[in-house]
């Protein structure tokens, strides 16, 4: 997994400022994905983050960073936890949910969009989508919100401030591990 697409998808995870990002790696003959994941984790654990790949094909593999910590906090929030048991999520704690968010990945029809709460989407805007994906729609950016236009566009402009920056300092000659930030 380059450094690069992983500042382009996942920048505001690493700044502490976004629960999870998902990235996508091109699957090839010469590419060992769970050694890679191993390795971020030994790079990023220490920091608060969490790599595993959520599912893999012959030709990608759909990986997911994030903070345990924020991921705790925002499944807890009531909303959260009730779009969760609606979609059949038995929480426990926030890894079972990953668990099981991993199990409809591989075995649901449809695409799981209760993922938006493992990103740290707004459970109203992340409800809005899984209900009427296509109305009532208020600002799109990262996710389509659906409650707070104002407070989503704000966070839509940090995150790609924060991206365009973390590709500066990358240039610039910052690692991964030293533009990412520990937060719990």
């Amino acid at each position: 997994m380059s450094e690069d697409l992983i500042i382009e998808q996942c920048s505001p995870t690493l700044a502490g400022i976004k629960t999870g990002s998902l990235f996508s790696v091109e699957i090839t003959e010469k590419t060992d994905i769970y050694r890679e994941v191993r390795e971020l984790n030994v790079l990023l654990r220490k920091k608060g983050l969490r790599v595993i790949p959520l599912k893999q094909t012959n030709k990608y593999a759909l990986i997911y960073l994030y903070r345990p910590g924020h991921l705790k906090k925002d499944l807890n929030d009531p909303q959260a936890l009730s779009i969760l048991k609606s979609r059949g999520y038995d929480f426990e704690n926030p890894e079972c949910c990953i668990v099981q968010l991993v199990n409809h990945l591989q075995s649901d029809e449809s695409f799981p969009h209760e993922i938006g709460l493992f990103l740290g989407y707004p459970p109203t805007d992340v409800e809005g989508f899984i209900k009427h994906p296509c109305e009532g729609v208020k600002y799109s950016g990262c996710w389509k919100a659906y409650s707070d236009p104002e407070k989503a566009e704000k966070t839509f402009i940090r995150f790609r401030k924060c991206t365009e920056a973390y590709h500066r300092l990358n240039k610039k000659g910052k690692t991964l591990a030293q533009l990412t930030v520990y937060s719990n």
